[in-house]
């Protein structure tokens, strides 16, 4: 991601993009650079044109793209949810953008921003990378997130600790664009030359200190009967903070890990990190949780969270309320 942004200069910006894949985040910033370096800010109003591709067809798009400059040098074409443009399934439709890939006018910019992933093995795809830039953007695994947070606030001139970064990540998860937006609510409330810990995610993030998942899960795992029955009741009492299903999705995706340790040839730190494709930081305590949940209790916990799942979207939910379940979901792992 990086190498891709340091390569857009206002010098060598490609006539072609084909930004496309499941994170949305880095095909916003590459788009959002281009859009600053490619026009100057006096012809943007005539040489820069952001499309939508419902808006359009194939052919409107050629025309745009085939078109001169008004009174410049270049002219920048951004189109987003280009996988929406109509026709664009179309073999014959694909062959005209293929032609256009193959031969694009030097003085204009196009920037396809698909919000979904393409197939790279089409000619037509492919013909992007001939004279441009083709890019698939990859949700991040879990173990590349702990980096990401470290270089992003690193960018910003912020250091932040391990313990605050595992803490937004396991009140956020993989949702780069919310990440960065709590991170720069933390950022812009630190003096520079601060650091990030804990307690400042907690009061900026809106994170309770001691009443969290991630302080659930830690109680699950030391198989702490009163504290997690205590974070229950609070979830119980702030239930607009604490919602079901984000608390539900981290315990199965923990839980679902710890399983894959008890087939695990290698149970050192690094040895887990590596098969569980996160940060050694975090490997001890999916360690801890293997020691004290055997195989077919964490099975049977999977399915207690499964059924809780399916009672939360009202399936044979009864009366039960949201506290109603994670409480008795709570009894299920610990009991």
């Amino acid at each position: 991601m990086s190498e891709i942004l340091k390569s857009i200069k206002k010098d060598s910006i490609k006539p072609l993009y084909f930004l496309h894949g499941e994170e949305q985040f880095h095909i916003e910033q590459v788009v959002e650079k281009i859009q600053s370096l490619a026009i100057p800010a006096h012809e943007k109003g005539f040489n820069e044109f952001v499309l939508f591709g419902k808006d359009l067809n194939v052919g409107t798009l050629l025309n745009y793209a085939r078109r001169f400059p008004m009174m410049a040098e270049k002219q920048l074409i951004v189109v987003k949810d280009a996988n929406q443009i109509q026709g664009i399934d179309l073999k014959e439709n694909q062959k005209l953008i293929e032609d256009y890939a193959l031969n694009p006018l030097p003085s204009t910019i196009l920037v396809l921003s698909f919000s979904n992933t393409q197939d790279e093995r089409k000619t037509w795809v492919k013909a992007f990378a001939k004279k441009g830039v083709l890019q698939n953007f990859k949700k991040l695994y879990d173990n590349q997130l702990p980096e990401f947070v470290a270089s992003y606030c690193h960018g910003r001139g912020v250091k932040i600790s391990m313990k605050a970064i595992q803490l937004l990540i396991e009140h956020i998860g993989n949702d780069l664009k919310r990440l960065t937006g709590e991170l720069e609510k933390v950022i812009l409330n630190v003096k520079l030359g601060d650091g990030v810990d804990a307690d400042v995610i907690q009061k900026y993030v809106g994170i309770s200190k001691e009443y969290n998942v991630f302080e659930l899960q830690k109680a699950l795992t030391q198989r702490d009967v009163v504290k997690a029955n205590q974070i229950i009741i609070y979830f119980g009492n702030n239930p607009k903070d604490n919602p079901i299903q984000p608390i539900l999705i981290i315990l199965y995706n923990f839980f679902s890990k710890v399983l894959l340790i008890h087939g695990a040839n290698d149970t050192s730190e690094s040895g887990v990190a590596a098969l569980l494709k996160v940060n050694s930081f975090f490997a001890k305590d999916y360690l801890a949780a293997a020691r004290n949940y055997s195989l077919s209790k964490l099975a049977f916990v999977i399915h207690c969270i499964k059924i809780a799942d399916l009672k939360s979207k009202g399936v044979e939910a009864g009366e039960e309320k949201e506290v109603d379940i994670l409480q008795k979901l709570v009894f299920e792992i610990l009991h």
